[in-house]
């Protein structure tokens, strides 16, 4: 069953955050993630969202292949550059069987 990494973060440093994404999308890729929605600036339509606040949803094969990718030695080079460059907020999901 296909499982989602749904991504808010707010940008503290563009040229840390650009650094990780150079390293992080590789990572995405080579473990079957397919990038859904990438950096989008949200449009609230109820209650209330930082105004410097991005979205990405990454869908992955499965939870186990998501888990794989996040525990890679490739996306943890991406962790350390995160640091300082985001306010993040990271959920992981699990899609539902196909009707």
């Amino acid at each position: 069953m296909t499982a989602y990494v749904i991504v808010d973060a707010e940008i503290q440093d563009e040229e840390r955050a650009r650094a990780y994404r150079a390293v992080a999308v590789p990572s995405v890729l080579k473990y079957g993630g397919r990038y859904l929605v990438a950096g989008a600036t949200p449009e609230t339509a109820v209650g209330s969202w930082p105004a410097a606040a991005v979205t990405t949803v990454i869908e992955f094969p499965d939870m186990d292949r998501l888990r794989e990718w996040h525990a890679s030695a490739e996306y943890a080079a991406a962790k350390e550059l995160r640091a300082g460059a985001f306010k993040l907020r990271l959920l992981f999901a699990e899609g539902i069987a196909a009707a």
